[in-house]
């Protein structure tokens, strides 16, 4: 009889403990099911000249990032004076215009300026989807082999760049 009348409270303070938990989480710390395994290969035409295609088969051998953003992104528009600078210092940056209209993203990267070496364009998203994008802006550091080594969620930072992403891609590159 007592159990049926405990059993409901502790029943609450387990869910109680649990909300409380997720409180102090930090949502740009989602773990990826991609970490650690091969980056999704595809193949893609380049923003503004669908005449040319990015290949990811093409970046075996390199270490590099990619930068998946969107014209109609608030925090990407945030982000992209960083990854300008980053561009400034020969970090291997590349773009994939997610869900977005080719000329609005043209737009942006004319008028706030071009940080990448080459972007695709992934109209549909699937390419988005297969990386299990959660939201724009999201990057990620891929190793000579193919291997996703790291994805930040949301903008980067100053100090997500010097503290994880440069020295991420500097043990990569040996």
């Amino acid at each position: 009889m007592k159990l049926k009348l405990i059993l409901p409270l502790l029943l609450f303070v387990v869910l109680v403990g649990f909300l409380g938990k997720g409180l102090f989480l930090n949502p740009r710390e989602v773990p990826s099911p991609l970490i650690g395994k091969p980056a999704p290969t595809f193949e893609a035409p380049v923003l503004g000249d669908s005449s040319k295609t990015f290949y990811t088969e093409e970046m075996k051998g390199k270490v590099w990032l990619l930068n998946m953003w969107a014209s109609w992104c608030v925090a990407c528009r945030e982000e992209h004076p960083l990854l300008v600078e980053m561009r400034k210092h020969d970090i291997p940056l590349y773009g994939l215009a997610y869900k977005d209209v080719e000329t609005n993203a043209l737009a942006v990267l004319e008028s706030m300026g071009d940080p990448y070496i080459t972007t695709a364009n992934d109209a549909d998203g699937t390419i988005g989807i297969d990386y299990g994008v959660y939201g724009v802006p999201e990057t990620y550091v891929i190793d000579k082999k193919g291997i996703i080594r790291y994805k930040q969620i949301g903008p980067i930072t100053p100090e997500a760049l010097r503290d994880t992403i440069l020295p991420l891609l500097k043990e990569l590159a040996v």
